[in-house]
């Protein structure tokens, strides 16, 4: 059973706006979120390990997801001047990968097999290995929740997390799979 209270702690004083208990029993890989991947609107479909589909297909995801019971899911929110904000929005975005890097490396010795789930691809290393070498950084690397087929708003209704908090805020929502 995980002290989320301590995580809770922990993850705050990292940065991240929210951290809240996240019930690994309510992740639902869906296709059409991997059909948006390979719509590759970010154009890094193909280009890295840790997205599809370097990062394996939906049902090896499935099994890595399927050995965890619990874990936490962390937010970032940031302030927008309005909804067209991209200078804050690519703020708030680093800011939580760089909460999200740092709280990993202090969960990782208590956690060792955990699984962590980004926002976004993975930005470990500038050139990525894919697919013609293995990748670098194997422990450290992560996928975004998309790659891995999840929906982001269901995760956190069904975690009681707000998703959107209003017109001028964006959220970046990550996780830490843990048990």
């Amino acid at each position: 059973m995980i002290d989320i209270v301590q995580l809770e702690k922990l993850g705050k004083e990292q940065g991240f706006s929210y951290v809240e208990p996240l019930d690994c029993g309510t992740l639902e890989l869906r296709e059409e979120v991997r059909q948006m991947c390979e719509a590759n609107t970010c154009h890094m479909y193909g280009r890295c390990w840790s997205c599809p589909p370097g990062c394996g297909t939906l049902e090896e995801c499935r099994e890595k997801i399927g050995q965890y019971r619990e874990g936490i899911i962390v937010q970032t929110v940031g302030e927008l001047e309005d909804e067209l904000d991209g200078e804050a929005m690519m703020e708030t975005e680093q800011r939580h990968k760089e909460y999200f890097y740092a709280f990993e490396k202090i969960l990782r010795p208590h956690y060792p097999n955990m699984l962590a789930i980004g926002s976004g691809c993975c930005t470990k290393c500038k050139v990525c290995t894919y697919p013609d070498a293995p990748c670098r950084f194997p422990g450290q690397a992560f996928s975004s929740m998309e790659a891995y087929g999840l929906l982001v708003t269901q995760v956190c209704q069904s975690n009681h997390l707000k998703y959107y908090y209003g017109s001028c805020s964006i959220a970046y929502t990550s996780c830490y799979l843990l048990l």
